[in-house]
């Protein structure tokens, strides 16, 4: 538990780190460009990497600076290209993600076991469950008639996305890029 409030405290302190959120604001940008090479695969199933460069940023700054840069997020992606109503269950799950990978990730050793932790409960309790839900009030499908395309979706691309991300993580602490980022960002 200790340890836990000690991660929220040093998260906490990355939102009054004006180059961490610089960098967050930035790779804000870099998520929304990524969005608009998501490919939907029916009218509640989308696929794209932009959750990637979002776990990133939790990775980087914590559940706390992770959870307003998703919030945020989500309301500039409504913003600027709707895709239905505006409806404030999105962007709550959008802010328990990044407190989820935030949680998960920040300031932990990286391993393939941890990112994919990270994702499962993504997967599971937003994408599936409250994700579903959301959907299932909003146009009136039955939860349990759309759930089992979701869970198919989620099951495969949540180790695809794991292996991706601690790839690309891996490569950026490799080359030192990692390290540079850190340093950029007054970590």
């Amino acid at each position: 538990m200790r340890k836990t409030v000690e991660l929220y405290r040093a998260s906490f302190g990355q939102i009054k780190n004006l180059r961490a959120v610089t960098l967050s604001a930035m790779l804000l940008a870099l998520s929304v460009i990524l969005g608009y090479f998501t490919i939907e695969a029916g009218p509640f199933l989308k696929i794209g990497l932009s959750s990637l460069v979002n776990a990133f940023v939790c990775f980087l700054f914590g559940p706390v600076l992770g959870a307003f840069y998703e919030g945020v997020l989500d309301i500039i992606k409504f913003v600027i290209k709707p895709t239905g109503p505006f409806f404030p269950g999105f962007t709550l799950n959008a802010v328990l993600a990044g407190m989820i990978y935030g949680t998960v990730l920040y300031n932990r050793p990286l391993s393939f076991r941890r990112v994919l932790l990270a994702e499962s409960l993504v997967a599971l309790l937003i994408n599936c469950g409250l994700n579903t839900l959301w959907i299932s009030l909003l146009y009136g499908k039955g939860f349990f008639v759309i759930l089992p395309m979701r869970l198919l979706k989620n099951a495969v691309q949540c180790p695809v996305n794991s292996l991706i991300f601690t790839l690309i993580v891996k490569k950026l602490e490799n080359s030192g890029i990692l390290r540079d980022i850190r340093r950029i960002a007054g970590r």
